[in-house]
């Protein structure tokens, strides 16, 4: 096992430099990743003294098609990121957990006291004491540690840092008790199972699955208990594209009616066919029977509908293209599901507030900019928060600079699709 010191040294190799490249797929990040590490390693020191340690990443993610499809156990194309949660972690042999977090004061617990009884809803200690204690219960080994995080997930722009947080408890005890054995798919399943039941937020899987699996995914949710995952090969920064993710800055707050309504008007056109949800009707069923959700729900749940039949073809359509690596063909995908996202699912801008169109702005200044180039659409819940598009990668830095003069400087991210899920690096 290395130590604080040694791991220092060997961050100075050409060999580690290669790693990081692999993992962060951008040379232009290689030094800073390597700063980034050695300052972790820093303040682990600092923290909890020099001896033996691990380094580990778990990334955020980004919604790359099937927008508001995942509630109803519809398919998605979900993708890791090259922005992550970097963990230096040790071992204890106390039973004793201390997690300490860029910024934020230390959390400290016995192993002793991880059970539903001891956690309380939206803090974040629960999210870790639900990892364990349900990995506990499936029958891995657990066991104490110590850990220093920091994160470059930016917090609220749509990049699922939470999920990052999961797959990162999930890794920790995967690598340290269990020989990194517990599969990325479990370490999903369990992430989602501590935010909804210990944290008390009912999220989808999607987020999850895509930071511990990793690369670009897709996910078919049709059967809830065991989601299909498959593993999709296409080098995004080998095609000539990047992806930026521009947070349009506007509140979240008052939102919950709008996020809840879309799911609501689904299943309420689900319900006419005796149904829960709209995977179990088929495409042929929902779309002949348009005319009996407008009578019997409303006009904006049968365009929900329509927008999630179509887009979960656009999935399946986009898999194809990049299987293909047909380039064009996905990225008109990409521009169909974003109009249908406009159009049919209705969630660039709240209904309550129609002069606040952050997320519109976005679009149509990207249109303004990129011209025939433009390739995007809204990101995740949508109302406001996040729009993506996938950029030329020599247009990307003037994207940027344009983007932020909107919406502020740091506003534009410019990414790529990272091949792996949560890990050990060393």
């Amino acid at each position: 096992m290395k130590t604080v010191s040694m791991l220092r040294e060997e961050i100075e190799s050409d060999a580690f430099r290669e790693k990081i490249l692999d993992i962060y797929v951008d040379k232009d990040l290689i030094n800073y990743e390597s700063e980034r590490i050695i300052n972790a390693l820093d303040t682990f020191e600092e923290t909890f003294g020099d001896g033996p340690c691990h380094i580990m990443s778990a990334p955020g993610r980004t919604e790359v098609c099937g927008n508001h499809t995942d509630h109803q156990r519809g398919e998605v194309l979900a993708a890791s990121i090259n922005r992550d949660i970097l963990g230096i972690v040790r071992k204890e042999d106390d039973n004793s957990v201390t997690v300490l977090s860029e910024g934020y004061a230390p959390m400290e617990f016995s192993l002793d006291e991880i059970g539903k009884s001891f956690c309380k809803p939206n803090k974040t200690v629960s999210l870790i004491k639900g990892v364990i204690n349900t990995l506990k219960e499936m029958g891995y080994k657990i066991g104490g540690f110590s850990a220093y995080l920091t994160s470059d997930v930016i917090a609220g722009a749509g990049l699922s840092s939470s999920a990052a947080f999961e797959t990162m408890i999930g890794t920790i005890i995967s690598y340290l008790y269990n020989d990194g054995e517990i599969s990325a798919v479990t370490i999903g399943k369990v992430g989602q199972i501590a935010e909804n039941e210990y944290f008390g937020k009912p999220c989808g899987l999607m987020d999850q699955m895509a930071s511990s699996v990793g690369g670009l995914i897709h996910i078919d949710f049709k059967d809830k208990e065991n989601p299909i995952v498959e593993k999709i090969s296409f080098p995004l920064n080998k095609n000539g594209y990047v992806l930026c993710i521009t947070d349009t800055k506007g509140s979240h707050a008052n939102l919950t009616p709008d996020y809840a309504a879309i799911r609501n008007e689904m299943e309420g056109a689900a319900a006419l066919f005796g149904k829960e949800v709209l995977s179990e009707v088929s495409e042929d069923e929902l779309i002949k029977n348009i005319p009996l959700i407008r009578k019997k729900v409303n006009d904006r749940a049968a365009l929900r509908v329509i927008h999630y039949v179509t887009e979960c073809r656009r999935v399946r359509e986009a898999i194809k293209a990049l299987n293909d690596n047909d380039i064009d063909s996905f990225l008109k995908i990409e521009n169909e599901a974003g109009d249908s996202s406009f159009k049919c699912l209705q969630n660039i801008y709240s209904p309550s507030s129609p002069t606040v169109q952050g997320i519109t702005i976005g679009l149509a200044t990207s249109k303004l900019f990129l011209g025939d180039d433009f390739y995007g659409r809204v990101q995740g819940g949508g109302f406001a928060g996040t729009i993506q598009a996938f950029v030329k990668a020599e247009r990307a830095n003037a994207y940027r600079e344009y983007m932020d003069e909107i919406f502020g400087d740091g506003s534009c991210n410019i990414l790529q699709i990272r091949p792996y899920g949560g890990i050990q690096i060393i």
